[in-house]
């Protein structure tokens, strides 16, 4: 394997000596910090991979990262941007509303499954599933809970699907 030098400044190694031993740090952070040390010692990048347990692209996808950002662009990783949202607010709105609305004839109160058809039938919302509308309430009460609109006692666990009641959240609000 070809060996490609790296030389960290006099700066660069009190901060990797430093990120090393202080802290609590990503696994993958300090992994990174002691690829970069020990790249600057010149260790061989075969016996670098077997140490660290790290594939041959991470050493060299490092060492590229320094060279073009610099220590703080090597170390830690790009925020990623994640799933895209499947609804918007004002159909997560219809579903909070649905819910704080009366329940079907025969029910005293709604519960995710009755949620779940009821929104469905709602334009937008044709292929929403039962853990999406538990979710949607879910984040909804945290709002409130975080607002001081509803308190630690009024909350009903949230957990069990077929357990939980939506009431909870319209008595909140």
């Amino acid at each position: 394997m070809k060996q490609t030098e790296l030389r960290l400044s006099k700066a660069d190694r009190v901060v990797l000596d430093g990120f090393r031993s202080k802290g609590v740090h990503p696994a993958r952070e300090v992994n990174r910090a002691h690829l970069l040390m020990a790249l600057d010692r010149g260790v061989a990048e075969a016996t670098i991979c077997r140490v660290l347990g790290m594939g041959r692209t991470a050493v060299w996808r490092t060492r590229a990262a320094y060279r073009e950002g610099g220590l703080e662009f090597a170390l830690h990783d790009e925020a990623r941007p994640g799933q895209p949202r499947k609804y918007r607010t004002n159909e997560e709105a219809e579903v909070v509303a649905l819910a704080c609305s009366t329940p079907p004839s025969g029910r005293k109160r709604w519960t995710i499954r009755l949620l779940t058809t009821a929104a469905r039938e709602r334009p937008g919302l044709a292929n929403v599933n039962r853990e999406t509308v538990r979710q949607m309430l879910k984040k909804r009460l945290q709002t409130l809970a975080q607002a001081d609109v509803a308190h630690r006692s009024d909350h009903v666990r949230v957990s069990r699907p077929n357990v939980w009641f939506a009431g909870a959240l319209c008595s909140a609000v």
